[in-house]
């Protein structure tokens, strides 16, 4: 069975339309709610508890209260920890050894869009046989279990030093940071009062930005989806880095102190490229977005390389299949399963933090001989299940344009699992080439969208 509600990250919209309304959010959390009753066998008849976080999106007021009514009505207990990364409410899940946590959060999307996503009580992201289950009860008639047995609502107030705290554990107890100046970019999202206090604690000099949320400026020309102001933010204070993460705070981008800007892919080999000094890694998942350089990159090293499906769900699958720690993706997810268990802004920042320490030197040196290959993404607006996979005009397309290629880099076309978009991605050697590819191909499949 497909899913219906359910895409890469969980369910994502625009606030006000179908389906992140206040009466489907509370439809999820009562099937949810079933769904736990169901899989967990609580012992002297207890009832589960969820865990909810949410980013600093306006809308995310309205969803939590809808979230909270279903699942109480389920029967379902429920801790609130207000605002806070995504990374923290799976923490706090598995710390609290509580039954699921939800996160209501559109990630790096502007205000107006919103989504709820599920970790499940090991702090991983929920499988898909459990989203389609929640599917299943989504369209059921809501009723309510007797009254003595509603879910009870209780606020977890220590929620943000618990997180802080656990941050700062993964960081070597024998270094510190003192001696630094740090930008920090929380793009005005959930990590604005907990990752400036992260760095800060471990002895840096934090040049804060993007934490003054007022429930719309969330991603807007700030953090990780725009770092160039975390690039001029660096070079206007003289920092040694920059950090950016996102409005959830599960991915980063890092700037050194002459302006250059590192993506997920040279972060993650800088951490790998560290980890591989102390001890043998077994290898490393990407996506098919990873560039093409990183696993070339490894194969020097010796290190095994795979791609998963886009989004970091599935590279943590495949780490768990191939039992593998490090993984992630370009746009800044990063996988340190010997950290966390999911994708953390300042957990990753902080492993490159500590190679630095380590390794001496800057984030350069870091990357010893990787040098990215030009890549071009291009993001073209579609109508949801428009078939652009059996379109005759982008089909011939992308063959000619892998013709032209011959050989000489990579193209690939896939749908965006929580935008409307059609991502159109070239890679190769030559950057004008590269360019020159991507917009051919952009302009194919924007006229095909166009005449549908």
């Amino acid at each position: 069975m497909s899913r219906k509600y359910f895409g890469t990250d969980g369910v994502r919209g625009r606030v006000g339309q179908s389906p992140i309304t206040p009466d489907f959010v509370m439809r999820l959390g009562y099937a949810a709610g079933r769904v736990l009753l169901g899989e967990c066998a609580m012992p002297g008849g207890e009832r589960p508890q969820v865990l909810i976080g949410k980013d600093t999106r306006l809308s995310g007021y309205m969803l939590e209260s809808a979230l909270e009514a279903g699942f109480c009505a389920a029967g379902v207990d429920v801790c609130l920890v207000g605002p806070l990364p995504t990374p923290a409410v799976a923490y706090l899940t598995r710390a609290l050894r509580l039954q699921a946590g939800i996160v209501i959060s559109a990630s790096h999307n502007p205000y107006y869009d919103n989504g709820i996503k599920f970790f499940s009580a090991q702090g991983t992201k929920l499988p898909d046989v459990i989203e389609r289950a929640i599917e299943e009860q989504i369209d059921q008639p809501i009723t309510c279990v007797p009254a003595a047995d509603l879910g009870r609502v209780r606020r977890i107030e220590d929620a943000r030093g618990r997180y802080i705290e656990f941050c700062k554990s993964t960081f070597p107890n024998d270094l510190d940071l003192r001696g630094l100046k740090i930008v920090v970019d929380c793009a005005h999202g959930a990590a604005y009062h907990t990752a400036p206090s992260v760095f800060h604690e471990l002895g840096a000099e934090v040049v804060s930005i993007g934490v003054q949320p007022n429930g719309l400026n969330i991603n807007d020309a700030c953090g990780a989806t725009a770092p160039q102001t975390l690039v001029q933010a660096v070079l206007a204070n003289g920092a040694d880095l920059g950090i950016a993460l996102d409005g959830d705070a599960d991915r980063i981008q890092m700037v050194d102190a002459r302006g250059n800007l590192y993506d997920g892919d040279q972060l993650l080999y800088a951490i790998v490229r560290s980890r591989a000094r102390l001890a043998p890694v077994k290898g490393v998942a990407g996506t098919l977005m990873t560039n093409l350089a990183l696993e070339h990159a490894l194969s020097r090293m010796g290190v095994p390389f795979g791609r998963a499906a886009v989004g970091d769900r599935y590279v943590v699958e495949m780490l768990n299949e191939k039992g593998w720690l490090y993984g992630g993706e370009n746009s800044g997810h990063i996988l340190a399963l010997d950290r966390h268990t999911t994708g953390d802004g300042t957990v990753a920042g902080l492993q490159v933090l500590a190679s630095l320490r380590e390794a001496g030197g800057d984030l350069q040196g870091l990357l010893g001989d990787l040098v990215l290959y030009p890549q071009k993404l291009i993001n073209v607006p579609m109508s949801k299940g428009f078939p652009w996979q059996s379109d005759a005009r982008i089909a011939a397309g992308l063959a000619d344009v892998e013709a032209r290629m011959n050989g000489r880099g990579r193209v690939l076309l896939r749908a965006s699992g929580t935008e409307p978009l059609l991502r159109v991605m070239v890679e190769g050697e030559e950057a004008g080439e590269v360019l020159a590819m991507a917009e051919h191909l952009a302009r194919i499949v924007r006229q095909a969208v166009e005449e549908g």
